[in-house]
């Protein structure tokens, strides 16, 4: 046990002297990796470095100095941009930790979603998601960027539908004879389940 504890110790020595600035402490302007070049240099001296991916990135707005009155939320799926750079008083994500509200000047967070309800407030009106899976990126700039696998209106789903298909995965699951088959199933019910809660929450 005191082995254990030992190395514990020695290897939160050793994070605490490697570790690498949080986001909101690293520089809003995109800064050029000065070593790479340096070495691209000396090895060919003739020839332009490649661009990096830092290259191409947008520099970080500034972390401001007074809490914004506003959420600034941007929400994608694989397939298109569902709401981009709109303001909002408030989100509410499906984290896998529980429903999480984010208001503006958000503790800077990665959040992973689970199948559930998002809602985005606007004022008094509320715009209501399933979304499927994916994350949540809460910005110390109060920008959320929120990234699901599948998202649909919460108006465009017929209840009828999920309580046929929550029926049929509970009995997939009771008839189930493989591990595999199991797994299939237990999704089908979890997910049917939160479709089912979004609706008649």
């Amino acid at each position: 046990m005191q082995r254990i504890l030992s190395r514990a110790a020695s290897a939160g020595g050793r994070l605490r002297r490697c570790s690498a600035a949080f986001s909101t402490d690293a520089p809003a302007v995109a800064t050029e990796d000065a070593t790479f070049v340096e070495a691209w240099r000396k090895v060919a001296p003739q020839i332009d470095p490649p661009k990096t991916p830092l290259s191409f990135m947008k520099p970080r707005p500034p972390t401001p100095s007074s809490i914004p009155t506003k959420l600034t939320v941007n929400f994608v799926l694989p397939y298109k941009s569902e709401i981009s750079n709109k303001e909002v008083d408030m989100v509410i994500v499906p984290a896998t930790t529980g429903q999480m509200g984010v208001l503006p000047g958000h503790v800077a967070t990665i959040a992973e979603l689970k199948p559930g309800l998002l809602s985005v407030h606007e004022g008094t009106d509320v715009t209501k998601y399933f979304v499927s899976s994916g994350f949540a990126f809460i910005h110390a700039n109060s920008v959320a960027d929120i990234v699901a696998v599948e998202a649909v209106p919460l108006d465009n789903i017929d209840p009828n539908l999920v309580q046929k298909g929550l029926a049929d995965f509970t009995q997939k699951l009771n008839s189930a004879s493989t591990d595999l088959e199991k797994a299939e199933a237990q999704i089908g019910v979890d997910v049917h389940s939160a479709l089912n809660a979004a609706l008649t929450g």
